[in-house]
This record gives C-alpha cells, sequence and structure tokens, in this order.
C-alpha cells in the first residue's frame, strides 16, 4: 500500500498536503475524525496529523507505529508536543516551511511499489566503436517489453536523442537537472523526458556546454531505476570522478569493440580502467579478429558479436532510430545481450 494517510479537518492544511502529494505522484487517504482515523491507521506507509485533530485522535489510543508525524501550519503551539509524544509521533512538523521535506517523504511512497530497474553501461572500446548506436538499440529493444529510458552521459557524442529520433520532442534535458536539487521522484523524471510510447532519453540540449553534476547523475539514475524496467546508460570513455560513480551502478557495462589491431588495443586499455573486471562484457561489431582473440587480449568475456548493419545511417536520418527490423544484426545483438542480462539478474 503506497497511499499516505492524511488526518484533518484544516482545509488550508489540508488543500497544502493535498498539493504536495500530487508533486509526489501518489494520493492520499482523508480522515476528517479519530474513528475514521483508526480505521485506516495501521495500513498506511506514511501517517501525517494535522494539529487540529492530534488531541482527537490521541483518545482514541491507536496502536504504536512508525511513520507518524504531527504537522501544523504556521508556528507550533507548546502542547502541540505532548500530544505527539502521547500519539507516538516521531516529529512535530511546520508547514508550508517544510514543505521540501515532506515532498520528499511522500515520493518515496510513489517510488516504492515496483523494483528497481536493470541499469546497463555502454562504452566504446575505441571511437566510433558504435557504442551510442547500440545503447539506443538496447533502448528501443527493451522499450518493447517495458518502459525504458535511453541517459546520454556523452556530451562529445552524436546525441541519444538524435539517433533515436526524439530531438524534436520537448522535454527536460540535462541542463534542466543540473541546475535543480533535492529530491527526484520517478513518476515526475518519466513523465518530464522526451518520450515515443515506453521509450524515453535523457541527454542535452545541441551545443549545451553544461557538465555532468555528480548529484544531478545521482539523483536521475535513481529515479530512473525506480520508474523503468530498463535504464540503458551511454558512457563517456573519460575517466573522472563522476562517470566512476555511474559505472559503480550498473549491473553490466558492455565494451564496443572493433576487430581491428587498434580497435582491440584500445579497448584493451579501457577495459584495464575497471576495477572489476568481471561485470564487464564486450560487444564485437564488424569482421576481423575472431571473437575468442577479442577475449585473450583483452581479458573480457565476449557476449555478442553482429555484422555491420545495412542502412543504419539512413534509418537513423529518417528519425527511425537503429533498429528498423528485430532480425537485422543490431536487432538480433541486441535482443540476444538483453535476454542474458535479465537471465542474469533473474538467476542472482
Amino acid at each position: 500500500m503506497t497511499a499516505p494517510l492524511f488526518v484533518t479537518r484544516d482545509q488550508t492544511l489540508l488543500d497544502e498536503l493535498l498539493r504536495l502529494a500530487a508533486a509526489a505522484g501518489v494520493t492520499p487517504d482523508v480522515a476528517r475524525d479519530g474513528a475514521a482515523a483508526l480505521r485506516g491507521w495501521a495500513a498506511a506507509p506514511l501517517v501525517l496529523v494535522g494539529a487540529d485533530l492530534a488531541g482527537e485522535v490521541s483518545q482514541t489510543v491507536p496502536p504504536r507505529r512508525a511513520g507518524v508525524h504531527v504537522l501544523a501550519w504556521g508556528v507550533v503551539a507548546d502542547d502541540l508536543f505532548r500530544t505527539a509524544v502521547a500519539l507516538g509521533a516521531e516529529s512535530v512538523t511546520e508547514l508550508p516551511r517544510s514543505g521540501d521535506w515532506l515532498t520528499e517523504r511522500l515520493t518515496d511512497l510513489g517510488d516504492s511499489d515496483r523494483p528497481h530497474g536493470l541499469l546497463v553501461g555502454v562504452v566504446g572500446g575505441s571511437g566510433g566503436a558504435g557504442a551510442t548506436t547500440f545503447a539506443c538499440a538496447l533502448g528501443q529493444l527493451a522499450a518493447r517489453s517495458g518502459p525504458t529510458v535511453v541517459v546520454d552521459a556523452d556530451p562529445l557524442g552524436p546525441g541519444a536523442d538524435r539517433v533515436l529520433g526524439l530531438e524534436s520532442l520537448d522535454g527536460v534535458r540535462w541542463d534542466a537537472l543540473c541546475q535543480t536539487t533535492g529530491r527526484l521522484s520517478a513518476r515526475s523524471l518519466r513523465e518530464a523526458l522526451p518520450r515515443r510510447e515506453r521509450l524515453g532519453v535523457l541527454t542535452w540540449y545541441a551545443g549545451a556546454t553544461v557538465g555532468l553534476q555528480a548529484f544531478a547523475v545521482r539523483e536521475a539514475l535513481s529515479a530512473a531505476q525506480r520508474g523503468h524496467d530498463t535504464v540503458v546508460l551511454d558512457l563517456p570513455r573519460t575517466d573522472d570522478p563522476v562517470v566512476e560513480e555511474m559505472v559503480s551502478r550498473c549491473d553490466r557495462v558492455l565494451v564496443l569493440v572493433v576487430p581491428t589491431v587498434a580497435g582491440v588495443a584500445s579497448a584493451g586499455r579501457l577495459c584495464a580502467r575497471f576495477a572489476d573486471p568481471s561485470r564487464l562484457r564486450l560487444v564485437v561489431r564488424g569482421s576481423g579478429i575472431e571473437s575468442e582473440q577479442v577475449a585473450r587480449a583483452t581479458g573480457v568475456q565476449v557476449a555478442a558479436r553482429m555484422a555491420d548493419q545495412r542502412g543504419l545511417a539512413e534509418a537513423i536520418d529518417l528519425g527511425l532510430g537503429p533498429v528498423r527490423s528485430r532480425r537485422g544484426p543490431l536487432g538480433r545483438a541486441a535482443a540476444d545481450v538483453l535476454l542474458r542480462l535479465t537471465m542474469t539478474r533473474a538467476a542472482a
């Protein structure tokens, strides 16, 4: 149950609570007397008791439980603290001053009823390996099964929204998220992103110069996982603390490799940067060095190998995204990788 219980007859206080609940994406139950409060007391994940009814509710002697807070509009009277102790409340809180804190609590409720989505990172073993294209292909295939988001963390890449044909859609980009603070709800992020059906994307506006902020990355990835079945993270090849943190959050990191001497050598250097290479898998694109040799040279298993996709540039230019058919090389490789990831996670 995710519906919080609001206990008050104070219309000013109730209006503010309903506004905060709407912002957090939750629908509360409202009790306007002590008897009604007692009926929903035990089941609600969070109980907010208005100062106007705190004394009446305490007289019903409700069972002690966690997650009870007494709220007052404006200044808190001294005797309200004694009433809060009788209720077993965790705090006495003033509104509207504590609105941000309360929104965070309500947001947690709205996001708690679904498991965290799979988070898979994709990075190029060398420049031009096709990491963004493969990340977008994973997003397209995953969106056929459930809500999916491609998170573009590479400011020097082609732009995941352009590869997916979503660049003309309105929605929040990194530029805005890096200017905000506080808790980000899964529902708010999901509804704010540029989206086509079950596939959303988080990226930059064209020409943006803002860099990723650690706090924004944490909130965005957390909200993305709470609100989507699959999160595909297009990683830059740079090595800095923010990128390291993103990598540490991934269930799996896929390294795109071009099977040439230079491509494999570059991929080997990149794989050596990771503290835990067992979390890496290779996706080999194109013809050349055999997969077994690529695995030996890098010390990382090959998860999939695919031929170059005919008509790929045309499909992207037309705004169709990289996967035009699941039977093509790119579609087959992306589907196979997703199946392996899903089975591995289910077995964990």
